[in-house]
C-alpha cells in the first residue's frame, strides 16, 4: 500500500434488488490531511455486518449511505498523525472509518482500542459483535438458568457468541443455521444442545421437536418467517431480543410479516424489545472482562473469518449477506 494514494470502495449505485459487484467500484483517491481535532488514521481490519446493507436503504441508527460516496464502514484502524491531543501516531483505534486505506476523522468519533494479538478480537469476540452478543443476550433476554434460548443466524458473528453466552449461563440453546454444515458446527464445536437447518424448509416442525417445553428467550438476527415460527413457539412471558432483520436486507422482503404480532405478544404476555448495543456501552468495561474471562478459560470459542484485500470488500460482504461466513468476517486491508 503506498502512502500516497488512498484506495477507496465507492457505492455507485443503491441496489433496488440484491446487492452485487456491479454496485461498488475501487478508486484511487488522495491520503487527506487531518484538521484541528481529528485524526489520519490507517485502516488494518474493516468489519463486514449485515447493517452495511441496511444502510444503503434509507437512515437507521446512522445516516443512509448514498450512491457515489465512499462505503461506510467500521474498522480497526491505526493512527498515522493526529491533531488531537487525546490521539498519537501508533495507537489503535474503532471508528467509522468507511472501506478505504485512509480516513480523517473528528478524534470524539474514533475509540482507543488496547494493544493485543491477535488484534483481529478488537472487531470480533471484545468488538461489536461481542458486545451486542453479550448486552442483548443478558441485558434484553434475560436468560435463567434452565430456560431455553433459541438464537437465529447462530453461525454468524453475532449469534456464535449469543449461544455461547447462554451455555455458560446453563441454559438449553437451540440454534438456526443455513445448511448441514454450519448446524453440526454448532452442536460439536460450540457446544449447543441442538440446531435447526431453516434450509430444510420445515423450521417450525423441527423447532417444535428440539425445543419440546417451548421457547423462554429469542434472540432474533432474522426477522420474516423464522421470527413468525419461533413466536408461536414462545413460551408465557417470554422474551425476544430483537438485534436484526437480516432476511429482510437483500433483495425483495417477503410478502407479509411475521404474522401472530400483535396477538400472540399478548396472550402470551411476551416482552419484544428491540436494541442497539450502543445502548449499553457505558457498561461495556463490565462486558469486556467477562468475555476475556470466558476465552481465556476456553468457555467462549472465537471464530473469525479473514478475507485478505480491499479490493474484495464488496464479494466479501455479497458473501456474507449469502451465509458464507463461519463467525466475524472482516477484511485485512
Amino acid at each position: 500500500m503506498s502512502d500516497t494514494v488512498n484506495r477507496q470502495i465507492l457505492l455507485v449505485e443503491k441496489p433496488t434488488g440484491k446487492l452485487g459487484p456491479e454496485h461498488f467500484k475501487m478508486v484511487n483517491g488522495s491520503v487527506p490531511e487531518p484538521k484541528d481535532g481529528e485524526a489520519l488514521v490507517r485502516t488494518r481490519y474493516i468489519s463486514l455486518d449485515a447493517a452495511n446493507r441496511a444502510w444503503m436503504h434509507g437512515a437507521t441508527y446512522r445516516a443512509a449511505v448514498e450512491a457515489n460516496t465512499v462505503m461506510a464502514g467500521g474498522s480497526i484502524a491505526e493512527v498515522v498523525a493526529s491533531k488531537a491531543s487525546s490521539l498519537a501516531p501508533g495507537d489503535i483505534v474503532f471508528g467509522d472509518t468507511g472501506w478505504q486505506d485512509y480516513a480523517a476523522v473528528p478524534a470524539k468519533h474514533l475509540n482507543k482500542m488496547p494493544k493485543m494479538e491477535p488484534m483481529t478480537h478488537l472487531l470480533s469476540v471484545y468488538g461489536i459483535a461481542g458486545l451486542t452478543a453479550y448486552f442483548g443476550l443478558l441485558h434484553v433476554g434475560k436468560p435463567k438458568q434452565g430456560e431455553t434460548v433459541v438464537v437465529s443466524a447462530a453461525a454468524g458473528s453475532v449469534g456464535s457468541i449469543v449461544g455461547q453466552i447462554a451455555k455458560i449461563k446453563g441454559c438449553n440453546v437451540i440454534g438456526i443455521a443455513g445448511g448441514k454444515d454450519k448446524c453440526q458446527w454448532l452442536t460439536s464445536e460450540l457446544g449447543f444442545d441442538a440446531a435447526v437447518d431453516y434450509k430444510d424448509g420445515a423450521t417450525f416442525k423441527a423447532l417444535r421437536s428440539a425445543a419440546p417445553k417451548g421457547i423462554d428467550v429469542y434472540f432474533d438476527n432474522v426477522g420474516g418467517e423464522i421470527l413468525e415460527a419461533c413466536l408461536s413457539l414462545m413460551n408465557n412471558r417470554g422474551r425476544i431480543a430483537c438485534c436484526g432483520a437480516i432476511s429482510q436486507y437483500d433483495g425483495v422482503p417477503s410478502a407479509h410479516g411475521p404474522r401472530g404480532v400483535p396477538g400472540l405478544i399478548v396472550v402470551k404476555r411476551l416482552v419484544m424489545q428491540g436494541f442497539i448495543v450502543m445502548d449499553f456501552m457505558d457498561q461495556s468495561a463490565a462486558a469486556l472482562a467477562d468475555l476475556q474471562s470466558w476465552v481465556a478459560s476456553g468457555k467462549l470459542k472465537v471464530q473469525e473469518d479473514v478475507i485478505d484485500g480491499i479490493e474484495n470488500t464488496p464479494k466479501a460482504l455479497i458473501g456474507l449477506l449469502a451465509g458464507e461466513n463461519r463467525g466475524k468476517r472482516m477484511v485485512r486491508v
